[in-house]
């Protein structure tokens, strides 16, 4: 979709004039449209295939969270001239397509830039507000199954072939073998609705502002999962880049600052906090497994679909190096 379409879906819908650019999406025509004295807004078209379900479920989470805790920063979502929460328009190629609106929230994903410890932990902070804001929400569509909850990795077996033989598929089918072995633990787990990505895209950050944090966005893989299941995704997506194995302990230096900020807030088991670092290495197997099977599948969009696999490849070899029993200790031993 273009530009010129997406804004004049904006002023039908919503009421809003205002100039589109597209944003880098895998599904989604997404838009920031900045109206000018009305302020940004993201207006996002959502593809055919999404259920409206599972729609209806991200906007009624935004708007509990509105309620409970209007502190924290997360993108509002907007009612159509209509009242509707999720209107639907009829695109020029005759597709209809269902259109949401939300506040567009200033900053620079983290993803773009670096951040220090202490901001780290304000990371971790807002991660376990979040819980507790999310703790009483429900919604029909709230346990769907949902390929990026880690508790489903085993069904992703059947995409081993797309991963590249060799030590990549080694180090992934080992992951697989390590999760099978923790999953029965796992199913006893506390669950509830959260947000489970984490990710440092989905971190919008201002190093002026002493909230460092400034945006929480992408609700569409929020779901009931296990709380350690939140957290590890939270703590994978802070691993480095790049390994620096002279100088560093292990992949967890940098993500034991957001553990430390979220126990300021929330409290975790023993138990979830040594299933936490095989759910870590679970999330990097179904980011494994699923990029390569969807660049396979939508070569024309691959740069966009791999952008974090590449570094991953390093953290599944890391893993594979260090027994079962230190991966079950990385989160509970002592702090030098």
């Amino acid at each position: 979709m273009v530009a010129a379409e997406a804004e004049e879906i904006a002023k039908l819908l919503y009421g809003v004039r205002g100039s589109a650019t597209r944003f880098e999406t895998e599904k989604d025509d997404t838009f920031l449209l900045d109206c000018a004295g009305r302020g940004k807004f993201v207006l996002k078209i959502a593809h055919p295939s999404e259920r409206v379900e599972e729609l209806d479920f991200q906007v009624a989470l935004l708007r509990h969270l509105e309620q409970r805790a209007p502190d924290l920063p997360i993108p509002r979502a907007h009612r159509g001239v209509d009242g509707a929460d999720l209107p639907i328009v009829t695109t020029s190629d005759g597709e209809r397509r269902v259109v949401r609106l939300i506040t567009f929230l200033c900053g620079v994903p983290l993803d773009r830039t670096t951040s220090t410890a202490p901001q780290r932990e304000r990371i971790g902070e807002v991660l376990a507000k979040l819980r507790h804001s999310m703790a009483d929400f429900s919604h029909p569509a709230d346990d769907r199954a949902l390929a990026w909850d880690v508790t489903h990795l085993l069904d992703l077996s059947d995409l081993l072939s797309f991963i590249p033989e060799g030590g990549k598929r080694a180090w992934t089918v080992r992951a697989l073998e390590r999760f099978a072995e923790i999953k029965p633990r796992l199913d006893l787990c506390r669950r509830q609705v959260l947000h489970n990505d984490f990710n440092t895209s989905n971190l919008v950050v201002d190093h002026a502002s002493p909230q460092f944090l400034t945006g929480v966005i992408d609700f569409g893989d929020a779901v009931r999962t296990a709380i350690a299941v939140d957290v590890s995704t939270a703590l994978m997506n802070q691993m480095p880049k790049t390994i620096d194995h002279a100088n560093r302990r292990d992949l967890f230096d940098e993500p034991r600052d957001v553990l430390r900020g979220y126990l300021r807030y929330a409290e975790l088991t023993d138990e979830e906090l040594r299933l936490i670092p095989f759910l870590a290495m679970g999330r990097l197997a179904v980011r494994a497994l699923l990029t390569c099977w969807r660049a396979e599948i939508f070569p024309e969009n691959s740069r966009y679909i791999l952008r974090h696999t590449e570094a991953g490849w390093a953290h599944l070899e890391w893993f594979n190096s260090v027994s079962t029993a230190q991966i079950s200790d990385l989160l509970t031993r002592e702090e030098p």
